[in-house]
């Protein structure tokens, strides 16, 4: 048994695979090994069919692979979908009530008997197979019966004397081994974009579910009084960017999360952020699309929209980070940015960032604390849009006896009175110019620019978002250079134009059908040779990169 295999399991919606698959993960994690999940379910709440496939390593791991090593099927419809996704030697356990397997490599789980022997419903059906399978593969009872006491809270008697039952009745046929390693948190990226924003002074998050960014909005519902975040759920996305806007003015850290349909009913706020230089910070997790498009998986198609998004030249930071670290770290960062700027800011993340599952690295955590903005030091008349050499004004709230805060999204004086003289809103459309030369300064002293790899090979894959845990992989592999964008814009072109130092041929890789990074690169005169795209509405995995590198 090699460090390095996946796991697939599945079934109906209502049966609980994806509680099953985290589970399993956290067996797992607690023997050392590093873990990724990818969840894939329909929109439906009872039927259709959901899998979720679990990388375990021994080595970091950002992505799935196409071949799986156990296939963990809670009904039949998962061994007729993925059976042809197993090794040869892969091993199959499964539910045993509802059908029969004539295969040598397959363990029946009677699950629904072992169920109604201990007087439990259906969905338990799930913890009969995850200790059948965690017997056979050498893990011990007592890990198994940990997991179960943390994870589960209701009828957790029953759950464990069916887990025991289960576990007994089977043989181990593997020995799993130990790393000699703890065991880290996983968390999926939503979850991760809420721990950066909170350690980054975030008062306020809020949002209107929408798949995939609703994990966020339950995340921080659910740990209200742990990280002292104060959550809304509002009526329609228009409501919550305006709600942003005035939460914002009045000097409360805002977040608000929606997807790429959402962010389109907020654009109308995000210009008013910008002429009144208002730092609403956006999450913005991308599905496939266009409209309503495949509601529950993956697309990287929403990149020229938010860099153009809102009408009016608007200075505004985009930032894509590519895993739930990056995710975390980046979150913090462009909520202290927007605050710095006093612009509005997109966190452009997507499906299988927000709804993958990690390993996630603590110690990110304590690279982020929040960042004091130029405030107002309560001498002479306030001046709320006061021109400055950098374009920065000095910020005071609602409440403060000394000022007037006005807020304007029409042009307008220092003060905020409205304006229509020629050379007045030239004086304030350079102001907030200068605020973007500032910008870019910024973004090249910052890690916007990643690179994994052969960093003297002359073959490079650009990519960026989701797309870099598949491609990184291959890259090592292969001993090619991969080049990942983080901060989109400004777009770090000092940075990235390093990276490419002594690359002859270029590729590019994303998930969508345009290549619409591909299309800012040209503006700093970077041509790739090749593009690989991807517009099923699923991710890449590091196969299928490799395939097309080659």
């Amino acid at each position: 048994m090699n460090d390095d295999y996946s796991i697939l399991i599945g079934g109906a919606a209502g049966l609980g695979s994806r509680k099953a698959g985290l589970m399993l993960a956290k067996l797992f994690s607690e023997f050392g090994y590093r873990i990724f999940i990818y969840d894939d379910y329909q929109s439906l709440i009872r039927g259709g069919h959901s899998f979720s496939n679990i990388r375990v390593s021994a080595k970091e791991v950002l992505s799935h692979k196409k071949d799986i090593d156990f296939l963990l099927a809670l009904d039949k419809e998962t061994i007729e979908k993925h059976q042809k996704e197993l090794k040869k030697a892969g091993l199959i356990v499964y539910n045993s009530s509802c059908f029969s397997l004539k295969n040598k490599n397959a363990v029946g789980v009677p699950t629904e008997e072992i169920v109604a022997k201990f007087g439990g419903s259906r969905i338990m059906g799930n913890t009969a197979v995850i200790a059948g399978f965690a017997k056979i593969i050498g893990i011990d009872w007592a890990t198994v019966e940990n997991i179960l006491k943390r994870e589960l809270k209701k009828f957790q008697d029953i759950n464990i004397k069916i887990a025991r039952f289960s576990f007994e009745r089977n043989k181990k046929l593997f020995n799993l081994r130990r790393l000699n390693r703890k065991p880290m948190p996983l968390l999926t990226g939503n979850e991760a974009v809420a721990l950066g924003a909170a350690k980054a002074g975030l008062d306020l998050y809020i949002a209107y579910p929408m798949t995939p960014a609703t994990g966020i909005l339950h995340y921080f519902a659910s740990q209200e009084s742990r990280l002292k975040v104060k959550t809304f759920q509002l009526e329609n996305e228009v409501g919550i960017a305006n709600a942003a806007l005035g939460a914002a003015y009045a000097g409360a850290r805002t977040m608000v999360g929606t997807s790429g349909g959402g962010f389109a009913l907020m654009t109308e706020a995000f210009s008013s952020a910008a002429q009144g230089e208002i730092p609403m910070v956006i999450v913005e997790s991308q599905r496939m699309s266009p409209g309503t498009g495949v509601a529950t998986y993956q697309g990287q198609g929403d990149l020229s929209f938010v860099l153009g998004a809102g009408h009016g030249d608007i200075v505004r930071f985009v930032v894509a980070p590519g895993d739930a670290d990056e995710a975390c770290f980046w979150t913090g960062k462009i909520l202290n940015l927007a605050w710095k700027f006093q612009t509005p800011s997109v966190l452009l993340i997507d499906k299988e960032i927000s709804e993958s599952t990690f390993s996630f690295d603590e110690r990110i955590l304590k690279r982020i604390k929040p960042e004091r903005p130029l405030l107002w030091n309560g001498k002479g008349k306030y001046l709320r849009y006061k021109k400055t050499k950098s374009g920065i004004s000095p910020l005071a709230f609602p409440g403060n006896k000394k000022a007037v805060v006005k807020s304007n999204s029409y042009e307008h004086d220092e003060f905020g009175i409205t304006v229509e003289d020629k050379k007045e809103v030239e004086e304030m459309q350079n102001k907030r110019l200068r605020k973007f030369k500032k910008m870019k300064e910024e973004v090249e002293k910052l890690p916007a620019v990643n690179i994994f790899g052969s960093k003297a090979s002359k073959k490079a894959i650009i990519v960026w978002g989701s797309t870099k845990g598949p491609a990184k992989e291959a890259a090592e592999e292969l001993k090619i250079k991969m080049i990942q964008p983080i901060v989109i814009e400004p777009f770090p072109e000092r940075q990235m134009k390093t990276a490419l130092k002594g690359v002859k041929e270029i590729v590019l890789a994303e998930t969508n059908g345009l290549g619409q990074m591909e299309k800012i690169l040209n503006c700093y005169n970077i041509k790739a040779d090749k593009k690989i795209l991807k517009y099923n509405a699923r991710p890449f995995t590091a196969e299928e990169i490799k395939e097309k590198l080659i």
